[in-house]
């Protein structure tokens, strides 16, 4: 079965064909960095990750692009009432979304360009399209350079909106543009704002609009045409329609796929820091909730659908997940860990079907259970099958517990020696308790033990014990 991405210029779900074979390059919109990023911002890295690595267990060779905004009128607000440089303040929320990634078992890009590193290549294309008429420097002596939105008939066709139905771009003032919704591709020097975030340029000093720096850093890395733009559905307009737009009257074909995903919302309203409504990985973590089961209620939805965030949700994902992590641990007690396995037919067959990750993960599901009653009848070949399948498709979603991003070292491992010996100490009491048959000491222990968050499994080799649904 060939892959099938839902292409949002088409609105309809396509046969992805890449411009060439056996390679794929994919372009995704990165974050402004005015803020620190919120769990919102973080489910576009875990999808477009998704993404990646099934082109790559696909045999395609994969170029994985992923731009930084470190220079945008938002952070200039932050520099101003933070009394900071506006690069500091990039920079500083630069570091955390990195280790947030890293966190979250997100591959680092191929290549993750800033904006302010690429103001030649924004020069070099506002050049060529004042010079075939679809973009004018403005006439009020302010710097500001807009494309010409009229000029480009095909405006809108990305976000199935007519010019005619459209409000003013909002960028920058009217009084210098042909018509309101032109948008800025150059922003000419202000009074009253830092001195130090402006670059020359032909048309004087100043700094780049939003949309510009897209076009041009997937121009510069990925060549005048490439297979997929990725990004939040809330850029399909007016960001991707600009991008779009000035890249086509430039000469570049551009983005042969456009793969929008959905947004996470809380209370029904987007996440955003504006809204004061955004939560972090660290108010995760404050729930009991590693950045593995984080991820893996990213995974559980399908990319094009809606996250209404919820508490129990979250919860309930973090117990699913806690299921096949638990299964793992049995089945390599049993019969080691062995090597990753095909996948199953159907867990193919969700993935090729638009990343279907909840009906893939309803397969992995399958497995486990097969796996655990295998494991309780004490059928090894099959547990041995079941654990291989079972880690295959994890590591297609970035989830395998035994894979090393998962157990980088550092505190938290350092806690779990900890907790191992002190869940030892314990089953060691309720060993002897039972030794001496006092049941109610033992049972003591046990739920003791289960209050805490970990469950005590008694087997032919033994107690175990796994985190199961922790008392919170």
């Amino acid at each position: 079965m060939t892959l099938r991405l839902y292409d949002t210029a088409t609105r309809s779900v396509r046969d992805f064909v890449p411009g060439e074979s056996g390679k794929v390059a994919v372009y995704l919109c990165g974050l402004t960095l005015q803020a620190p990023p919120h769990i919102g911002h973080l489910r576009s890295g875990v999808n477009y990750d998704i993404l990646r690595r099934w082109l790559t267990a696909e045999g395609y060779q994969v170029t994985f692009v992923r731009n930084l905004t470190d220079i945008d009128d938002k952070i200039l607000v932050k520099a101003e009432e933070q009394g900071r440089p506006f690069w500091s303040i990039a920079y500083a929320n630069e570091q955390i979304l990195s280790e947030s990634y890293r966190q979250l078992n997100v591959l680092p890009p191929t290549y993750e360009p800033r904006a302010t590193g690429h103001i030649p290549e924004m020069h070099e294309l506002i050049a060529k399209l004042i010079a075939d008429g679809h973009a004018y420097p403005a006439l009020d002596g302010s710097g500001d350079v807009y494309f010409d939105v009229l000029s480009w008939p095909a405006y809108g066709s990305l976000s199935n909106q007519s010019p005619e139905d459209m409000q003013s771009a909002g960028d920058a003032p009217d009084r210098g543009k042909r018509d309101p919704r032109d948008f800025a591709l150059w922003k000419g020097a202000k009074p009253g704002e830092p001195s130090d975030a402006y670059w020359p340029s032909p048309w004087g000093r100043g700094r780049p609009g939003w949309h510009i720096e897209c076009s041009a850093m997937c121009w510069r890395y990925l060549g005048a045409e490439f297979d997929i733009h990725g990004g939040g559905l809330d850029l399909t307009f007016p960001h991707h329609e600009n991008e779009l737009a000035q890249s086509r009257a430039a000469g570049l074909p551009f983005a042969r796929y456009w793969v929008h995903h959905g947004l996470l919302s809380i209370g029904g309203a987007k996440m955003g820091k504006s809204l004061g409504n955004t939560l972090d990985l660290a108010y995760v973590a404050s729930l009991g909730v590693r950045p593995v089961e984080l991820r893996y209620y990213y995974a559980a939805a399908h990319y094009r659908s809606r996250i209404d965030y919820s508490e129990e949700a979250l919860r309930e994902a973090a117990t699913a997940y806690r299921r096949i992590e638990g299964f793992v641990q049995r089945a390599v007690e049993r019969v080691g860990a062995g090597l990753l396995g095909e996948l199953p037919a159907a867990f193919v067959a969700a993935m090729d079907d638009d990343l279907n990750t909840s009906a893939a993960l309803a397969v992995l599901h399958e497995v486990v259970r097969d796996g655990n009653t295998a494991l309780t009848g004490g059928e090894d070949v099959t547990v041995r099958t079941a654990l291989a399948a079972t880690r295959a498709m994890l590591d297609i979603l970035g989830l395998d517990p035994l894979d090393p991003a998962w157990n980088a070292g550092g505190q938290a491992d350092d806690l779990r020696d900890v907790v191992d010996s002190l869940v030892a100490l314990a089953l060691e009491q309720r060993a002897q308790a039972r030794s001496r048959k006092d049941w109610a000491a033992a049972d003591a222990v046990r739920d003791q033990l289960k209050q805490a968050g970990v469950v005590v499994e008694d087997t032919p080799q033994g107690p175990r014990w796994t985190i199961g649904e922790q008392k919170i």
